[in-house]
């Protein structure tokens, strides 16, 4: 097996710590992978990990093995990341919760019922200009409604610039569309809430059902979580899809540089404001308050704009903790070992 089938793109690595291989799942400490030894499971080296600070690995990230064909190998190092997703841990004790690595196109997905809901098309969005990768709007179950016209002026309105397919996985309708981001070795990270129809879409793409899949709720179009882990999947054409499970609340970490990406049209106006601290409440020449009392920019759209900005600042905030706790921490284990 060549690991460049799975979309290696590393020039120089040192190998003679480990054999590259890429993480294809996770399940509670352990990770499976694939690489040109074989496939397996590992687990991580404790002393690179939980003692030198090196990056936990996620599914899509390439890594350095201690590869042991006879049983569980171990993984070493965790190699440099070219796009990169994590959200606010569930259990806030956590902080950050990685979600996937090195993947070239988000597909944010939502549905054309219920399920369609702009300001999480936001929150994902700036998610996914984050990470560097390209996002793809995908509005899954156009079976269900013949009239697209809201939901693509709902898109319109939050995603500028960005590609939007409508499609359906029960009938067909729109998946030739996407033939041109499954190419050979590309990555695919889905992003969307439970019952949105990934499971659907990843059995289409497939061509056989390789996912289980299961229905909605008919009063609120809320599906159950059918995605129960965090998976890499390979295509017959030679595309993986990074699948995960429904996120209906995606909690932000840092995403400092995809804010201004997802919100362009309210950054060119904070860049006008006279001062560079503006609240954009009654100061002087806030162009801010200019737009939004001029109808120029629309206030919900700004509100969403400052709860994520306000969730990213405090995610900034928890970062720099957790670094200076950690340094910390390093610090005193190094005069440890100094007086030992």
């Amino acid at each position: 097996m060549n690991l460049k089938d799975f979309g290696y793109f590393y020039e120089n690595t040192d190998f003679s710590v480990g054999t590259p291989a890429r993480i294809t799942a996770v399940h509670k400490g352990r990770y499976a992978f694939v690489s040109e030894l074989g496939d397996g499971t590992a687990t991580l080296k404790s002393r690179e990990y939980y003692f030198d600070g090196e990056t936990f690995p996620t599914v899509g990230d390439f890594v350095l093995i201690s590869y042991n064909p006879g049983g569980e190998s171990l993984i070493v190092k965790t190699l440099d990341r070219k796009t990169y997703f994590s959200r606010r841990d569930p259990d806030k004790r956590r902080g950050e919760q990685a979600v996937a690595a090195n993947f070239d196109y988000v597909f944010i997905m939502q549905s054309l019922n219920h399920d369609f809901n702009p300001k999480r098309m936001e929150r994902y969005l700036t998610a996914a200009r984050q990470s560097k990768a390209e996002p793809v709007i995908v509005l899954t179950k156009a079976d269900l409604t013949d009239d697209y016209l809201d939901f693509i002026l709902g898109v319109s309105r939050v995603a500028e610039n960005v590609k939007m397919h409508i499609v359906s996985a029960k009938t067909g309708y729109g998946m030739d569309e996407l033939a041109p981001y499954l190419e050979k070795g590309k990555t695919l990270a889905f992003l969307g809430s439970s019952g949105v129809g990934k499971s659907s879409l990843v059995n289409a793409l497939a061509g056989e059902v390789i996912m289980d899949t299961n229905g909605i709720r008919e009063d609120d179009s809320k599906g159950r979580h059918t995605t129960t882990h965090r998976e890499l999947i390979m295509l017959k054409c030679g595309a993986m899809i990074i699948d995960t499970p429904g996120m209906r609340e995606l909690g932000m970490w840092d995403v400092t540089e995809g804010l201004g990406d997802a919100f362009t049209d309210v950054e060119a106006f904070v860049r006008r404001c006279r001062f560079r601290n503006c609240r954009h409440g009654v100061e002087p020449g806030c162009a801010v308050r200019e737009a939004l009392d001029s109808g120029e920019l629309d206030h919900a759209r700004f509100e969403s704009y400052l709860k994520l900005k306000c969730e990213s600042e405090s995610a900034e905030t928890r970062v720099r903790k957790m670094q200076f706790y950690k340094s910390v921490a390093m610090k005193k284990k190094n005069k440890n070992k100094e007086i030992y």
